[in-house]
């Protein structure tokens, strides 16, 4: 059996779109400077350190646990990142089936790009890079609100591309 170039090429395109989110993700560390808790630098999240998403705890606004010494926005951050990683995970396999049906892949390309353990590796990856990231809160929130009301895949990797938005200047009119 030969394998094109294109036919390669193709069946990589299946996580074009986990690259893509991470590689956004990644760049808009950049965006914001380095977050601080609320005492200054070195303090640890207290009483005071009040959750600021506006909306009632959830999973994703879990309580540290004993010892956390990340920042509010952190855990934030964090726990963002981890309910979005098999979610892109998903999208890039949803785009390999896609890849399967029009015939750009075969169903072996298919079956190895798409194994448990490639998902998990690609989730791993995607996770590592997204927390590695130094949001600001407003990021956070793209986070959180793309993971909560985007269901479909291009919709949420466009809601994903808000991450580089500017936030609005404060005071002029």
């Amino acid at each position: 059996m030969t394998s094109s170039r294109a036919d390669r090429t193709g069946a990589r395109r299946a996580w074009l779109a986990c690259a893509i989110a991470a590689c956004a993700i990644a760049a808009c560390a950049s965006c914001s400077g380095p977050q601080h808790p609320a005492g200054g630098a070195g303090a640890s999240p207290g009483p005071a350190a009040a959750d600021t998403s506006g909306g009632e705890p959830t999973a994703m606004h879990a309580s540290p646990g004993p010892g956390d010494t990340r920042t509010p926005i952190e855990r934030r951050r964090d726990a963002a990142c981890d309910h979005l990683g098999p979610k892109i995970t998903a999208c890039a396999v949803e785009d390999a089936r896609a890849d399967l049906a029009a015939g750009r892949i075969d169903q072996r390309q298919f079956d190895a790009d798409t194994a448990p353990a490639v998902q998990r590796k690609h989730t791993e990856e995607f996770v590592k890079a997204c927390k590695r990231a130094s949001y600001s809160s407003r990021q956070v929130r793209v986070l959180e609100v793309c993971f909560r009301e985007e269901t479909r895949c291009r919709p949420l990797l466009d809601c994903l591309g808000h991450l580089d938005d500017r936030a609005p200047a404060r005071g002029r009119d």
